[in-house]
């Protein structure tokens, strides 16, 4: 293989990489979009995060089921698998958004990086996953810096909630259930089809949240005031999650966790600018901290994992010595995976 190769190959994986790093500030910007929407909403004292949800799941059952029912092929997963995803993804989705009854939009989307650690657990007990001692050792740092969000809503009037603890509480526990659902999501786009698992996941979980809403919000429906502020805000939701549910499994379908992780963390600072320039409200320096803290977590941790993507490079085995080390370090599949 010629040194002109070499370049093409660099070449190759930097489009790529420019690619995906824009894909991946398109989804943590629409994250960040969702989460402003949420707490617009909650703030005018409406209170119905199955209904969110519900109008999520069915733009993306409509769009996505059209465009399965077009293709007219059998699931290549069984059913009861995306019952299960769809459960827990509800379920997640519905903890994070109760949280911001109680609790700060900073808090909520830094706290949302707790799905790391549970990620790191599930995949090394269901899917056997290795992970370096280094990886293991950012995974710690960015810990460290959620438990300084901790800290800081522990103090009253600080956390900027009501009950700013509670509220961390729940998305603590809300994050098990979105690692269960990147993880079955990943684990589907990458050996069988997006367009499928995006709609059976939205196809049952709109089945879930309907029955939900039927049962737990039906009063706090009848009692919402309708104003264009409002609807403007549901609009806004259901835009940012339809635009995050579409780009999310795409990216990690593409690149595999750490580069979609790196990318989510910045939805945490735009939460913060939210907060300055939109709430007008003070940021305890603790966020500053544990957002450093975060980075530099998820940076370590990004630097252990490899891009098992240009490999059929190497194919016929004729690589020259001068390529040896780029395509070791492109094309060795990924021993540690975390999701987001």
């Amino acid at each position: 293989m010629s040194s002109s190769s070499c370049l093409w190959i660099n070449r190759q994986g930097m489009a790529r990489t420019s690619f995906l790093l824009f894909l991946g500030q398109a989804v943590s910007l629409s994250l960040a979009t969702s989460s402003f929407a949420i707490s617009l909403i909650t703030n005018q004292g409406v209170h119905t995060p199955l209904t969110l949800s519900f109008f999520t799941y069915m733009v993306l059952a409509l769009v996505y089921g059209s465009i399965m029912l077009y293709r007219r092929h059998k699931l290549l997963v069984p059913w009861y698998w995306y019952v299960f995803l769809g459960l827990v993804d509800v379920l997640g989705n519905y903890l994070v958004t109760k949280a911001y009854e109680y609790t700060s939009i900073t808090s909520v989307t830094i706290l949302d990086c707790w799905t790391i650690a549970w990620a790191i657990i599930l995949t090394r007990l269901v899917l056997g996953t290795r992970y370096s001692l280094w990886q293991f050792f950012g995974a710690g740092v960015c810990l460290v810096g959620l438990g300084l969000v901790i800290l800081s809503d522990s103090n009253p009037g600080v956390g900027g909630g009501p009950k700013p603890l509670y509220g961390d509480i729940l998305v603590i526990a809300a994050t098990v259930f979105l690692a269960m659902s990147n993880i079955g999501v990943e684990f589907c786009v990458k050996k069988k089809d997006r367009v499928e698992v995006v709609t059976m996941v939205s196809v049952f979980g709109m089945l879930v949240t309907a029955s939900g809403m039927a049962t737990l919000e039906r009063k706090s429906l009848r009692s919402i005031s309708w104003s264009p502020q409002l609807v403007l805000a549901y609009v806004g939701n259901t835009t940012a999650s339809f635009i995050f549910y579409t780009l999310g499994p795409f990216v990690l379908k593409m690149s595999g966790a750490t580069l979609f992780n790196l990318s989510l963390l910045t939805s945490d600072m735009w939460a913060v600018l939210i907060k300055l320039f939109i709430y007008k409200q003070q940021v305890n320096w603790l966020y500053y901290s544990a957002y450093a803290l975060v980075a530099v977590g998820i940076f370590i941790y990004s630097k252990t994992e490899r891009d098992p993507d240009i490999t059929q490079v190497v194919e016929d085995g004729n690589t020259s010595p001068e390529c040896s080390p780029l395509i070791e370090e492109n094309a060795d599949i990924r021993n540690g995976t975390l999701l987001l």
